[in-house]
């Protein structure tokens, strides 16, 4: 029986980009199942005074060649700077939310990086949801009012609780049991400590 690897995300974290590319492969990989889990890391970086990069150029600068190296050693695209930040309201996130409650939260975030990374569009913003939404064949108006509702808000906000619970303090992390591996570089850690190897 595959073992189980709980993927913490939020649309809008830059290093979420190369594991949301490519987490999924890997973990089918290693026979590890994968669940998709959003939350806002916002809320628990305004908690925790952890701005990653608010105010510091020289950090920002160093992620950015960051990613465009890990996005070439794995073969993810990564066509200049994408916008950032990105999606002030979280309106994405909560759409994974309800994705993740279904069986398309893979393929919109996805989506949604790909529009944010190679489109250079803000996934967050209404129009552009909307657009993502619709090439997922999905009715676009029925998901953004249904991301909207109490009960996918109140999950949103569970899931939080449960990364603030965990001690997660970034995206992407990787949680195997209580164990937290925090950031892309760490899936093969949290794949193998998930899988027994």
């Amino acid at each position: 029986m595959a073992q189980r690897l709980d993927f913490y995300f939020f649309v809008g974290s830059t290093y979420s980009y190369v594991s949301v590319s490519r987490a999924a492969k890997a973990a089918a990989t290693a026979g590890v199942t994968l669940n998709w889990k959003p939350f806002s890391v916002r809320t628990l970086m305004r908690e925790q005074n952890n701005s990653p990069f608010a105010g510091k150029p020289v950090k920002m600068a160093y992620m950015w060649r960051d990613l465009e190296r890990r996005a070439a050693r794995f073969g993810v695209p990564f066509d200049g700077v994408p916008p950032y930040p990105i999606d002030p309201l979280e309106q994405a996130n909560r759409v994974a939310t309800l994705a993740s409650t279904q069986d398309w939260c893979p393929a919109f975030v996805q989506a949604a990086y790909e529009a944010w990374f190679i489109g250079k569009l803000d996934p967050g913003s209404p129009e552009h949801l909307r657009g993502i939404l619709q090439g997922l064949g999905r009715d676009a108006d029925a998901c953004m009012a249904e991301a909207d509702s109490e009960p996918v808000v109140a999950m949103y906000a569970e899931r939080t609780n449960e990364a603030r619970t965990l001690g997660i303090f970034g995206s992407p992390s990787y949680v195997a049991g209580t164990e937290v591996f925090w950031g892309d570089d760490r899936l093969e850690d949290a794949l193998a400590w998930a899988s027994g190897t």
